[in-house]
Formats: structure tokens, sequence, C-alpha cells
């Protein structure tokens, strides 16, 4: 009993230590409803890359393995990609939000599989590539009981860390700076964090990552262009 007594504490403690830097990339997401994203992409999205983040941590449980972090600093340029589509086709993403919106509203599953849903999570799990090194021993040292306690302390604070990012937008001096600045710093700040996690990882060397920047960029104009009309 007291096992499962500390176990509350100790998944609070673990998450706080560990997503505190989540909440400043919630609060970017947030501060762009209505312009690519809608709530439900960012709450599930979240979700969906959180849960990623323990399932790889689970081997530790287990006594097994994980992916190398090498790996997951990959999904690195995931953001990297999202934040050169904002900068170099900042139209074309209001287009395929709405175009986006309209099928979601029709289907919960196209909303919930959505790129921007994907986006989000795969930003979450790149972000927390070094969360695994510290869930891992945490979940190797715990019973099954304590264990299943934590992970739900986990997943309850993914819900209050984006309800609490979501209510600092509302307020009006946070809502009006990030108003302002959002459109213009959100991609730089996506090219940034994508940059810094696969530096921080050792992915790519810096000139692998300078030419993988240079193909997506690439991509990314190419899949931005509008479609030729034929002329008869």
């Amino acid at each position: 009993m007291n096992g499962l007594i500390t176990a509350i504490p100790t998944g609070v403690g673990a998450f706080s230590a560990t997503n505190i830097d989540d909440l400043a990339i919630l609060l970017l997401f947030f501060s762009q409803v209505g312009a690519g994203f809608r709530r439900r992409h960012i709450v599930a999205g979240q979700y969906l890359g959180f849960g990623a983040l323990v399932a790889a941590s689970l081997p530790g449980f287990f006594g097994g393995l994980i992916l190398p972090q090498r790996w997951i600093g990959l999904l690195g340029l995931v953001p990297v990609t999202f934040g050169l589509s904002r900068l170099l086709n900042p139209d074309s993403d209001a287009e395929e939000v709405s175009q986006e919106t309209e099928q979601s509203e029709r289907s919960p599953l196209a909303s919930f599989l959505s790129p921007q849903t994907c986006s989000v999570a795969a930003v979450t799990v790149a972000n927390g590539g070094d969360n695994i090194g510290i869930y891992v021993p945490l979940f190797a040292s715990s019973a099954l009981e304590s264990l299943l306690v934590i992970v739900g302390v986990f997943f309850l604070l993914v819900g209050v860390w984006c309800y609490t990012a979501c209510q600092l937008t509302q307020v009006p001096a946070v809502a009006d700076a990030l108003t302002r600045l959002g459109n213009t710093l959100v991609p730089f700040v996506l090219i940034g964090l994508g940059v810094y996690i696969v530096l921080k990882s050792h992915s790519l060397s810096p000139l692998s990552l300078v030419a993988s920047c240079l193909c997506l960029t690439g991509l990314v104009i190419m899949n931005g262009k509008p479609p030729e009309v034929e002329k008869d």
C-alpha cells in the first residue's frame, strides 16, 4: 500500500521534471489555433506522442531494449519540415486546414490521424527523447501496481498541461503577444527546435543536417507550387 501511495508523488515529480519545456511548445501550438491547428489536433497529438514515449520506455520494465536515442532524434526533422512549410508556404496552410477540418467533421478518425495531429505527436516524441532515459530506470524499479499508478498520473498530467497552456493563451496580454509575434516566430521556433533535437541527439552531423534541410526546403517549395494550367 505504501508503494502505491508513493507512486503518485513519484509520477508527478518525474512528469514535471521531464515535461516543463513541453508547456512552452504547447503554448506555441495553442497560439496557432484557427491559423494552423484545432484544439483537438493539439490534445490528440500530445497524447499520441506521449503515449509513444511511454511505450518506448516500457521495455525497461520488462528488461528489454529500447530504440536508440539517435533514431528518435531524427524525428527532429519533422518540426523542421513543418516550420519550413509555414515559412515558405504561409497561404497554403490555411487552405489545407480548412479542407482538413471539413473532412474531420465527417470522420473523427480523420481528425485523429490528421497531419496536424501527427505533427504535434512527432514534435512531442522528438522533444521527449531524453524522457525515455529517465522513464526506463523508473519503470524498471517499479512494481506492476506502482507502474500502473505512475503511468496513470502521467496521462492525467498530460491533460493538465494541455488545459494550462490553452488557458494561458486566453489571457489577453499573452494572447495579444502571441497573435502579434506568433505567425512570424512560429516557423523559426519550429525549425530551431528541430535542429536542436537532431544535434542534441547526435542523429546527424551539422553538415548532414544542413544538407537535409536544403533537401526539405526543395521538397516544400515543390509541394507549394500551384499546379500548371495547360494552354490550348
